[in-house]
């Protein structure tokens, strides 16, 4: 029997499961990293900014015997982290705050080769049932028979493309909207000497008026889809 889709509702085990691993882990100091320059801090989750933004994406967890990665904002402190809480490739993933508050969960749905996707869900906490934490359905994400990924807004119906992201290599850009323009991009970090880091440590620049934590949920789907998290 297939699985069911991600409907909106109240959770009641998946939270339960991720605080009893986060106590069972011991988590790892938050770090500095010293990042590029920028123009500006990050904006907090959950907003767009007016302008660019760049992130230091580290394909480590902060999580002692976990795998997922970590978001450093301009200011080299951990922005975001992303912890799958089992075997690298795993079903799912969640990205949090550096609190530990789960902002989006991702899971891969029990397809076959170019029909597998993978659906998100957006994590909020309803004032109505007393802090109980919710999640509504926000997007879901096919390979795409050319290559790269296709991504469908739910309710909206709003399309993006993530154009050599299933390639296994650590570039790769989100198109989304009419004009097909990019609204981000993923590249090996350089430092300011212009020295290549590894394919591990990587440069996330979100373009103005963008979502973050829709950009920040597709790079984590890449990530699933590569076998990276």
């Amino acid at each position: 029997m297939g699985e069911q889709p991600c409907t909106p509702g109240t959770i009641t085990h998946p939270h339960h499961q991720r605080q009893s691993n986060q106590r069972a882990l011991s988590p790892l100091p938050m770090a500095k990293i010293q990042p590029l320059p920028a123009a500006s801090s990050p904006a907090p989750p959950s907003s767009t900014d007016e302008g660019q933004q760049v992130y230091t994406v580290w394909m480590k967890s902060l999580v002692f015997n976990s795998n997922g990665c970590t978001v450093y904002g301009a200011d080299g402190g951990v922005a975001f982290r992303v912890d799958n809480y089992g075997c690298r490739g795993g079903r799912e993933a969640f990205l949090m705050d550096r609190a530990g508050r789960t902002l989006v969960g991702i899971r891969r749905r029990s397809c076959f080769g170019m029909f597998r996707r993978w659906e998100a869900c957006r994590y909020s906490e309803s004032e109505s049932d007393g802090g109980e934490e919710t999640r509504t359905a926000w997007f879901a994400v096919r390979k795409a028979p050319g290559g790269g990924a296709a991504v469908t807004m739910h309710g909206s119906g709003r399309t993006y493309a993530i154009v050599g992201g299933c390639s296994r290599k650590p570039d790769y850009r989100i198109i989304g909207g009419a004009d097909g323009a990019a609204v981000a991009a993923v590249a090996r970090k350089q430092t300011p000497a212009g020295v290549v880091l590894g394919d591990d440590v990587l440069t996330l620049t979100v373009a103005p008026g963008t979502d973050h934590l829709l950009v920040l949920g597709l790079v984590v789907v890449c990530g699933l889809m590569n076998r990276c998290l």
